[in-house]
């Protein structure tokens, strides 16, 4: 049980208990607009930007929040 406590003091600030579904929802949202783009126009250089989905701010889990170390319940995993 050595890593049976956090390293660092950051955790998630969230109430959803993982982002995978968004990550898969905006995966699908850039791969299909994607293919549309290179079926419409043929050209590689006309298809949308890495980040042009996936925002990261509307994400349900959009940051992280620093406790101090005065609260050592809070590293427990």
């Amino acid at each position: 049980m050595s890593r049976s406590r956090r390293r660092n003091p950051f955790c998630g600030s969230t109430t959803a208990p993982s982002d995978k579904p968004f990550k898969a929802a905006e995966n699908r949202a850039a791969r299909r607009r994607a293919r549309i783009v290179l079926r419409v126009t043929q050209d590689g250089d006309a298809a949308p930007g890495r980040r042009e989905y996936g925002d990261p701010w509307r994400a349900p889990k959009d940051g992280k929040q620093r406790f101090g170390l005065d609260r050592p319940e809070m590293f427990r995993k």
